[in-house]
């Protein structure tokens, strides 16, 4: 694979046109389609070397389908850039895309990578999880001096992180509204992690990865960053507002929302303990308040820092 190589680019939001940005910046040659552009056909297939998915996840089934029947060369390398759970299966975007496309080498990109930034040309890391020769392809063809790539073969931990990190964003968001602080912020994003590290090991992710970009790094640009769509939404949320209303005054797509519910569903499906989360699906609910889902948090009993996974 070499700089020329061509790349068809799923998506046309901020992450989509994001991608496409960095692939020219290496002097590929761009694709991209949306869902608003009709039929996807088999010319745009076509001697293309990457497919890169930077869909919502409510649109990666149906899309992931159309793919399959086309029948993509076995040597395109399938990169999911997607950070969200299907409802009603539970799946993660890479798991839906390795059903329908069995054959090819699949990756999963992800980081502490808020769009707006990176369209400036300011630097960020990334990192991209799978097997080792596919994620050599993409670091080698995507990486940069802006936009420094790692590896990890912890295809689901990588994943996991990158999907889990929405939820504690909407969550800091609500505290920042309120007008809590940087200390309970703080304490947010720690106690966030070790959800994350709870639900991600149990996945099949491993510990480590966790505490990598995709998990530690990207809770960390999510939850103190108005540039987060998540983060966004739990702002508004703590100001009062609805959550349609949050979500009409918040450009894109929040995958958390959604997250949030399927998250604490299957938590309680497997005895976890997240309570955060469990908040966070409270008051996207409105079962509580964003005041008393906080306060609940507040007044839960002590107990040791270092808890089992």
């Amino acid at each position: 694979m070499h700089p020329h190589s061509a790349v068809l680019i799923l998506g046309l939001g901020s992450w989509g046109q994001t991608l496409s940005y960095l692939f020219r910046q290496q002097g590929c040659t761009v694709r991209l389609w949306g869902r608003s552009q009709g039929a996807l056909g088999k010319d745009l297939l076509d001697n293309i070397d990457l497919l890169v998915s930077a869909l919502p996840i409510k649109a990666v089934r149906e899309v992931a389908q159309k793919v399959a029947a086309l029948q993509p060369s076995p040597d395109v390398i399938l990169v999911s850039a997607t950070k969200g759970l299907e409802a009603e299966t539970v799946s993660t975007a890479a798991d839906i895309w390795q059903t329908y496309c069995p054959d090819q080498a699949l990756v999963v990109l992800s980081g502490p990578n808020l769009a707006a930034e990176i369209q400036q040309g300011l630097p960020a890391a990334a990192v991209v999880g799978g097997q080792a020769t596919a994620t050599k392809q993409v670091q080698d063809l995507l990486g940069s001096a802006t936009f420094r790539l790692y590896s990890n073969e912890d295809r689901r931990g990588v994943e996991m992180g990158g999907i889990f990190k929405n939820v504690i964003a909407i969550a800091c968001g609500v505290n920042d509204g309120l007008g809590l602080g940087v200390n309970a912020r703080s304490a947010l994003i720690t106690r966030g992690l070790v959800e994350m590290v709870r639900v991600g090991c149990h996945w099949g992710g491993e510990v480590a990865t966790f505490y990598g970009l995709s998990g530690l790094g990207d809770l960390l640009a999510t939850c103190t960053s108005s540039l987060s769509r998540n983060y966004q939404v739990g702002w508004h949320l703590g100001q009062g507002k609805s959550l349609p209303q949050a979500l009409e005054l918040t450009h894109g797509t929040a995958e958390g929302v959604n997250t949030a519910l399927v998250l604490y569903r299957y938590a309680q499906h497997h005895g976890l303990e997240i309570p955060i989360t469990a908040m966070v699906a409270a008051v996207l609910q409105e079962q509580l308040t964003p005041q008393a889902a906080l306060t609940h948090l507040l007044e839960r009993p002590f107990k040791p820092e270092t808890t089992p996974c």
